[in-house]
């Protein structure tokens, strides 16, 4: 046993009273961590309760998060009656959960060393160090693991302070520098720690070329400083000063948490199946990448000065994001409206009905049935992001050049069908206004690059199309029953999704009809600067219930303010925006009629939104 944890003996693993006394803690009660492979979460009493190992999209091993019987968990607290509060390191994705009891102070340090493409990569190693910063204090650790999404039994073993948990598919060592006992199928371990000493817990995926390794305490103190130095550097890139350069910088950091690094690819959230309302079957899997996300990275990631990031985000969408223009079956278009981390077309969705959801909010669903839409805004999504990345990365290749030209023959040919719009409806196809403003993006971006570039293009045809597109908006997307735009065309509905309009310079911000549109989003949509999306009882979803405020489109109303030089109004909505995120700064999908975060946690597309409404704001505030 090491020196550092020489108070420590192994009592009866009961449980503790103040166990168990939160079964499911608010989503918001997390932090996050990762290695650019994978993530977890832990909530503010020290347990892990989301891991998914080797990749972000691969069946958990921890998931109490949506079953807390039969998830799994990794439990590291303090065995004593204790406040306690949470922080990142400054200035990185390192966690601390803090333990104040009566007799001392102890803090967990949680993180993943980030390492190169070498074989020790793939040990996906996650370490939890435990310091005593002041007096003493007992603590408790537990380690469930449950493979499969807790349907895969494993076997585990103990010698010389290691456990083996094995599965066919999967192993996974842990090294502890106290005293641990099985217990089952887990592994738990009851210590004391006094002033100064410390202990560590190390989790690695191992086999193949990965040999089972200890994690002596001085070893995790070096690769928690190497760890730091990581995200600090990283960070220090950053072009950003500006105000709330704290927030924009948590969400920077948080996005590239969302990076999985073999492919470039960014996720829109490391969850799945996190309900959107409690009790409610609004739940799904975002743990792969949308096409829509990618003009949004694009622009947020080179605004901050994140150049090899949308470099490689950019590599992910040329490499892996193949055109369909072969395909007998047309309907849903050249592209997917998202795909695997690594590339990976096939997301078949199933529920998992052994695990009863999040607060009993089934079901938990894995794969997204959202896969077979069509979505004619990713088009334009797809052709500003490369746009973007020509004008302030790098000029794109002729091979660009060319999908840019199918795919704007193919949107020249398409954009009049109805689609199953922006928010992913399962009621059916309508002629979505969002989706028309986004197929003229498409058009237009396109225009302007090849102009920009005297590349060869089929001007007066493109030309023809955008036109008609800008003419049917305005002419059928228009209510003047409403003196706004609308959802769908020649209805009546109200979309946040308009707020795009004037951000995709279709119309000027200061126009008269988009400041009646303005005022009727304000008047409808908004409560309390956070904003819905749309009405599903006057707009049927195809879904059962209710929903929250969506926090990008309140950071897109943000920005449509400021645009339209309603700068008190905006940056109060902004200030207001931010008294809902959580202690560390992060937001999940949605936010509930109590302020309560709902939805999966944390979401790529919040943080990229509330970064260029920080620009933008900033920037128009002088």
């Amino acid at each position: 046993m090491d020196a550092n944890a020489s108070a420590g003996v192994l009592r009866d693993p009961g449980v503790s009273p103040d166990v168990g006394a939160i079964r499911y803690p608010p989503i918001a009660e997390h932090g996050l961590i990762g290695d650019l492979r994978s993530a977890a979460l832990v909530d503010t009493h020290g347990t892990i309760d989301w891991y998914c190992c080797p990749r972000f999209d691969a069946p958990s091993i921890f998931a109490s998060i949506l079953d807390a019987d039969r998830g799994g968990f990794f439990e590291l607290a303090a065995d004593a009656p204790t406040r306690t509060k949470q922080f990142y390191f400054p200035d990185t994705n390192v966690l601390i959960t803090r333990f104040f009891a009566d007799d001392g102070v102890g803090e967990v340090q949680d993180f993943m060393p980030i390492l190169d493409d070498s074989r020790e990569a793939d040990r996906h190693r996650l370490i939890r160090r435990v310091v005593c910063v002041r007096g003493s204090l007992p603590f408790r650790a537990r380690v469930a693991p449950r493979f499969e999404y807790g349907t895969q039994p494993h076997t585990v073993h103990v010698q010389h302070g290691q456990a083996i948990f094995a599965t066919p598919a999967l192993t996974l060592a842990l090294t502890s520098s106290v005293p641990i006992e099985v217990d089952g199928q887990d592994v738990w371990s009851l210590f004391k720690l006094h002033e100064g000493e410390s202990a560590v817990f190390a989790l690695d995926r191992v086999g193949g070329d990965v040999a089972p390794r200890f994690c002596p305490l001085s070893e995790a103190e070096q690769q928690f400083n190497a760890t730091v130095g990581y995200w600090r550097r990283w960070l220090s890139r950053s072009r950003y000063r500006g105000r709330w350069r704290e927030m924009v910088h948590r969400s920077a950091l948080t996005l590239k948490l969302l990076t999985y690094v073999p492919t470039g690819a960014i996720i829109a959230a490391p969850t799945t199946s996190l309900p959107e309302r409690i009790g409610g079957e609004r739940n799904w899997d975002y743990r792969y990448v949308w096409i829509r996300d990618a003009a949004f990275c694009v622009y947020a990631l080179l605004r901050l000065g994140f150049t090899e990031e949308a470099e490689a985000f950019m590599g992910f969408l040329s490499e892996h994001v193949r055109l369909d223009t072969d395909s007998p079956d047309r309907s849903t278009g050249p592209l997917q409206i998202m795909y695997g981390i690594d590339g990976c077309r096939d997301l078949p969705e199933r529920k998992l009905t052994h695990l009863e959801g999040y607060r009993c909010s089934a079901p938990v669903r894995v794969g997204n049935g959202a896969v077979g839409q069509l979505q004619l805004d990713i088009y334009g999504a797809l052709i500003d992001a490369l746009y973007l990345y020509d004008k302030w990365g790098q000029p794109i290749s002729s091979a660009h050049w060319d999908s840019i030209s199918e795919l704007v023959d193919w949107v020249c040919d398409h954009w009049d069908q109805p689609d199953q719009g922006i928010w992913e409806t399962r009621s059916g196809r309508k002629n979505f206004l969002y989706s028309r403003l986004m197929c003229w993006v498409a058009i237009e971006r396109a225009m302007r690059l090849a102009r920009h570039r005297g590349l060869p293009v089929d001007i007066v045809r493109w030309g023809r199309a955008r036109d008609a597109i800008y003419r049917r908006i305005m002419r059928h997307g228009w209510s003047e029953e409403r003196h706004a735009f609308v959802q769908y065309e020649d209805g009546h509905v109200l979309d946040a999704s308009l707020l795009m309009m004037p951000l995709a310079k279709f119309v000027s911000p200061t126009d008269p009809k988009w400041l009646s549109t303005l005022d009727a989003l304000g008047e409808d949509l908004v409560s309390d600067s956070l904003v819905y999306r749309y009405d599903p009882q006057a707009s049927p979803d195809g879904l059962r219930g209710d929903e929250g405020t969506f926090s990008i489109c309140s950071f897109w109303y943000v920005e449509a303010l400021t645009r339209a030089g309603r700068l008190d109004e905006a940056r109060l909505a902004f200030e207001k925006m931010l008294t809902y995120a959580n202690h560390l700064g992060l937001y999940a999908e949605e936010i509930g009629h109590t302020g309560e975060q709902s939805g999966n946690f944390p979401q790529a597309f919040t943080h990229l939104a509330l970064i260029s409404a920080a620009f933008n704001l900033d920037r128009a505030l002088g």
